[in-house]
């Protein structure tokens, strides 16, 4: 009954434009009562969806949700996930509408078409539908992202992430870090394992090969927020210090403006609080000792007049050192008599000697800075100098605390220091003074000329140490993971990944 007439309508998407207008109404109004026609209504609306006229498209895009019944439902969200890749904002908004809409109906379902589109999908809609997924899961309620819904996303998403580019990898560490059912320790050491996979810590490292490089830094960020007391950071410190530490001078990157070298410190410093038990302590403490006295000089031999015999002090590069010297001192504690049993007597001497002219030229750089921050406080800390300033006393109280603790007898590692391009937690007291120290009220001055050290010149903007990226890295920062191999990280789809569920 009527079936000839539902007919007509759909014919009605070959007429003009009121024949369309009518057709993108009527047609998913009736669409329940003709099961027999669901192809070919379907059909038609797609039709519709893709028509010159611009109101044709976003009425019959707008109704496509009412075709999301039963296994139409993952075909509906197939064709939704395509048309996102209108360039109409208007129309772009109605496909976001509507996808959410059928997932409210079956979250399961929408995915399976979303994530079909991904793993097969043209380029632009798969870098939409990852967008969309980065963006949208988590504003659904929790009845929609049931528990069984997550292990779909994560299963799914190991599929994709056998194939991937690195902004592509950090979308989906959004995705699957903001899981709830991934907020345990077990659901942050399943997202640690999936990262250790992607940087592909078996392999050999290359330094002058941009892409490992950067890939391994992308995996490391994405790693370095799961990791706590509870979920070690072992398997990528032992790597660093293996595979990176001995090669830092050889790094190579395509990101612009970035100190790759000063970045893996950063990176290896704050991994360094939340290594388990290591196989190789002893001889990776070694490589980061051997590491830190490279950044550590000697004091210039004095001639007999008591001038310097060279021409020039040596540089003191404190960013380099704060990173290396807490590195030590974290695993260190695991080998408390690394500087007195495992050196020899002149090798501590060395050290002690390394030390101690480190510490001397770092007291007059503290006083200099804190000469030069005396009496600012609100907005004038806020001057691009003066945030350099402020970074730099941290630093400098940074090493100040450490290289205190090294000089004990024997030695100790019980300071606790914030990393200066850390948010100062306030339960820790040596920072608190550290920070203290930046706003104490005087006149302010202008640091004097000091020793012919380079140090002040690392925090100075012309530099470009420190002018743009100067309290902390980026997570974001991404290099060229394209570069003629397919995506980027691909090759490694053979690989097994069956480790998880």
């Amino acid at each position: 009954q009527h079936k000839d007439a539902y007919q007509v309508i759909l014919d009605g998407v070959k007429g003009g434009a009121k024949e369309k207008r009518l057709a993108a109404q009527f047609i998913p109004k009736f669409f329940k009562h003709f099961p027999e026609l669901a192809d070919s209504a379907i059909n038609a609306q797609l039709d519709l969806c893709e028509d010159e006229d611009v109101s044709i498209r976003r009425q019959a895009i707008k109704e496509l949700p009412q075709f999301a019944t039963g296994d139409n439902l993952p075909r509906v969200a197939d064709i939704l996930t395509q048309l996102l890749q209108s360039d109409d904002s208007a129309e772009f908004n109605l496909v976001n509408n509507a996808l959410l809409s059928i997932f409210k109906m079956d979250a399961k379902g929408t995915l399976g078409g979303l994530f079909s589109q991904i793993l097969q999908g043209e380029d632009i809609v798969r870098e939409r539908a990852i967008k969309f997924l980065s963006t949208k899961l988590k504003t659904l309620p929790e009845e929609v992202m049931t528990k069984e819904v997550e292990e779909f996303i994560l299963t799914e998403s190991k599929k994709v992430l056998e194939d991937v580019t690195g902004e592509e990898f950090v979308l989906f560490m959004k995705i699957l870090s903001g899981l709830k059912s991934l907020q345990t320790v077990s659901g942050r050491q399943q997202l640690v394992e999936l990262v250790a996979e992607q940087a592909d810590l078996e392999q050999t490292f290359n330094p002058s090969d941009t892409d490992c490089v950067d890939r391994l830094l992308q995996c490391t960020r994405q790693a370095v927020p799961l990791f706590s007391k509870n979920v070690h950071s072992t398997k990528f410190v032992t790597y660093f210090c293996e595979h990176v530490l001995p090669n830092l001078s050889s790094l190579t990157t395509l990101v612009e403006g970035l100190d790759i070298q000063l970045e893996v410190l950063k990176l290896l410093a704050e991994m360094s609080s939340f290594c388990g038990d290591m196989e190789k302590l002893e001889s990776n403490l070694k490589k980061l000792f051997d590491k830190l006295l490279e950044y550590m000089p000697l004091p210039p031999e004095e001639a007999e007049n008591g001038e310097n015999a060279g021409n020039e002090e040596p540089k003191l590069q404190f960013s380099y050192v704060e990173c290396l010297l807490y590195s030590f001192h974290q695993l260190g504690r695991k080998v408390p008599d690394f500087l007195t049993a495992k050196l020899n007597a002149e090798k501590l001497k060395d050290f002690k000697i390394r030390l101690q002219y480190f510490a001397r030229g770092l007291q007059v750089y503290i006083r200099q800075l804190r000469l030069a921050l005396q009496g600012k406080t609100g907005e004038a800390l806020k001057t691009e100098e003066n945030k350099i300033k402020v970074v730099a006393l941290k630093i400098t109280n940074n090493i100040n605390v450490l290289i205190k603790d090294l000089f004990h007898i024997p030695p100790s590692y019980k300071s606790t220091v914030t990393l200066s391009w850390k948010p100062v937690q306030k339960a820790d007291a040596s920072q608190k003074r550290a920070s203290e120290d930046t706003t104490s009220s005087s006149p302010p001055k202008k640091a004097s000329a000091g020793p012919k050290r380079d140090a002040r010149q690392i925090y100075n903007p012309p530099s470009g140490k420190y002018s743009s990226n100067l309290g902390s890295f980026s997570y974001e920062q991404r290099g060229g993971f394209r570069g003629g191999r397919g995506r980027g990280w691909g090759g490694r789809g053979n690989r097994s990944r069956g480790r998880i569920y």
